[in-house]
C-alpha cells in the first residue's frame, strides 16, 4: 500500500483575476529554487501559459489541478506524488479565491492546503485589512497562511496596509512596482501572459521578482518555518489501467511557438494509450513525419499566419494524410490554422493552409470561454474553451460541445467540425478524462 507523503504546500490565491498571482508563484518558486529545494508548482484550471514561466521558475514540469476537468483522483494522484519528491508545492490559484464551480477554496478545503492571498494594494491603504478578513472568515475550515500586498508604492504605504489587518499574524509582506519603464514585468497579450520561453531576458524577470520577494517575510522563511505548512497527502485511490488502444501506432504532434498549447499530462496520455509520439515544427519549415495520426494542438496562428502559409510542403503532407482517411484532431489554434484564410483586426485578409472551408476573424474581445465538455460514443471528454476568434465555415459540423451539466441543445457548445476522418473544434480537451474517447479521436477502431 502507498504511504502518505507530507509536504510544505501553499495556494496562491487572490480576491479576482489581475492582482500578481502568477508573478508571486513564480517568484517564490525561482527563490526557493535558487536555495536548492525542490519546487513542484502546479496551476489551477485550465491554463497553458502561466505554467510556462512556472517551469522556468522551478527547473521542474507544471501541472494543472482542476476538480472538474482533471477530477479529484488525479488531483490527489499528482499531489501525492509531488510531495513524495519534492521539498515545496506550489499551487497558483485561478480567478477569485471563491469564483465559479469547484473553485479555487474547494480544492484548498478537499486536500488541506494552506491560502496565501495575494492583493493588489497599489490604490488601497486600510481597506486590505477587510479584504483579507473576508476572505479569512468567508468559509469556515479554510487553511488561512496570510495575505501578500502587491504593487505597493513604498515603504509607508506598506507599514498603512500592515497597520489595517486585524491579525498582525497575516501578514506576509509587500511587494512593490516590478514593470519596466511602465509595462508589466510579465507582459500580456489577448490570450494571457507572453510565454517565457517568447523572451530572451525571461530568467532575468523572474530574478528581479524573486529578489523583491526575498525582502518580505515569506520569502524569508526557511526550511524550518515552511513546516508549519506541511500537508499530508494521501494516497490516491486506486485508478484504472489505460488499454493500449494506441499500440503501434504513429501520433505527428506539431509542437512550435505557433503550437505551445499542450498539456504535459495529454501527451502521457498518448503514451499510455500505446501511441509513439514524433514531434514536427510547422514554423521551421518541417515536413510531416511519417504516422497514422496527426495532433494540431492550439496556439497562436494569427501571430505567425504568414510563415505558416509559406510551408507548402507541410501543408501538401496534410492534405495527403486526409485524403487518406488518416485522422486529424485539430484544437482551437491548430483548427485555425487549417482554415482557408484569417481576417486581422486592421482589414488584412491572409491564406492558411485550407484542409476546413470557411474564414476566421480575429476579434478585440472573448468569443468563448469555460469549461465545455464532447460527448462521443467512447467517452466524455472533459476541457474548456477559451479563444478570441470566430470560425465562419461550410464543413458539416459532426456535434457540439456542452457546458457541464447541460446538453448541446442549449446552443452554448463549440461545434465539431468533421471532414472524413479530421475533426476541428475550438474545444480543448483533457485527454485523460476519456482515453477512450481520445483513443478514437485518433484513429482507433475498437
Amino acid at each position: 500500500m502507498t504511504a502518505h507523503a507530507r509536504c510544505p504546500a501553499l495556494v496562491i490565491a487572490a480576491c479576482a483575476s489581475g492582482q500578481g498571482k502568477t508573478t508571486v508563484t513564480a517568484a517564490l518558486a525561482r527563490l526557493q529554487a535558487r536555495r536548492g529545494r525542490r519546487v513542484r508548482v502546479f496551476k489551477c484550471g485550465p491554463d497553458y501559459l502561466d505554467p510556462h514561466w512556472h517551469q522556468l521558475a522551478s527547473g521542474a514540469p507544471v501541472g494543472q489541478l482542476d476538480l472538474w476537468m482533471t477530477g479529484a483522483a488525479d488531483c490527489a494522484a499528482r499531489l501525492h506524488a509531488a510531495a513524495g519528491e519534492a521539498d515545496l508545492i506550489l499551487i497558483e490559484g485561478v480567478m477569485g479565491l471563491f469564483d465559479g464551480e469547484d473553485c479555487v477554496a474547494d480544492l484548498a478545503q478537499r486536500f488541506g492546503l494552506p491560502v496565501l492571498a495575494v492583493v493588489d494594494a497599489g490604490a488601497m491603504g486600510g481597506t486590505l485589512g477587510a479584504i483579507a478578513y473576508g476572505l479569512k472568515h468567508f468559509r469556515p475550515g479554510l487553511h488561512w497562511a496570510g495575505v501578500l500586498a502587491n504593487q505597493v508604492a513604498g515603504e509607508r504605504h506598506a507599514q498603512m496596509l500592515q497597520a489595517g489587518l486585524q491579525d498582525p499574524a497575516d501578514w506576509l509582506g509587500a511587494l512593490p512596482r516590478l514593470g519596466r519603464h511602465g509595462a508589466a514585468l510579465l507582459p500580456e497579450r489577448h490570450l494571457g501572459l507572453v510565454a517565457a520561453h517568447e523572451l530572451p531576458d525571461a530568467l532575468a524577470r523572474l530574478d528581479t521578482a524573486a529578489d523583491a520577494l526575498a525582502a518580505t517575510p515569506l520569502g524569508q522563511l526557511d526550511a524550518a518555518a515552511w513546516q508549519r505548512y506541511a500537508v499530508d497527502f494521501a494516497p490516491p485511490p486506486a485508478q484504472a489501467t489505460t488499454a493500449p488502444l494506441l499500440a503501434g501506432r504513429t501520433v505527428a504532434v506539431a509542437r512550435d511557438a505557433v503550437f505551445a498549447f499542450i498539456y504535459p499530462a495529454n501527451l502521457q496520455t498518448l503514451e499510455q494509450l500505446g501511441a509513439r509520439l514524433a514531434f514536427f515544427a510547422p514554423l521551421a519549415g518541417e515536413r510531416l513525419p511519417p504516422c497514422d495520426a496527426v495532433w494540431l494542438p492550439g496556439g497562436y496562428p494569427e501571430l505567425h499566419a504568414e510563415r505558416l502559409a509559406a510551408n507548402h510542403g507541410l501543408r501538401q503532407d496534410l492534405q495527403a494524410h486526409a485524403a487518406a482517411g488518416k485522422a486529424l484532431w485539430a484544437e482551437c489554434g491548430g483548427m485555425m490554422a487549417l482554415a482557408q484564410s484569417l481576417a486581422l483586426p486592421d482589414g488584412r485578409s491572409l491564406p492558411l493552409w485550407g484542409l476546413l472551408p470557411g474564414c476566421v476573424t480575429l476579434h478585440q474581445r472573448l468569443a468563448g470561454l469555460g469549461p465545455q465538455q464532447l460527448a462521443l460514443p467512447q467517452g466524455v471528454l472533459r476541457g474548456h474553451t477559451f479563444h478570441y476568434s470566430s470560425f465562419d465555415s461550410q464543413a458539416p459540423v459532426a456535434t457540439r460541445t456542452a457546458r457541464p451539466g447541460q446538453g448541446v441543445a442549449d446552443g452554448a457548445g463549440e461545434a465539431v467540425y468533421r471532414v472524413g476522418a479530421l475533426r476541428a473544434s475550438y474545444f480543448h480537451a483533457w485527454f485523460a478524462s476519456s482515453p477512450a474517447a481520445t483513443a478514437a479521436l485518433f484513429g482507433a477502431t475498437s
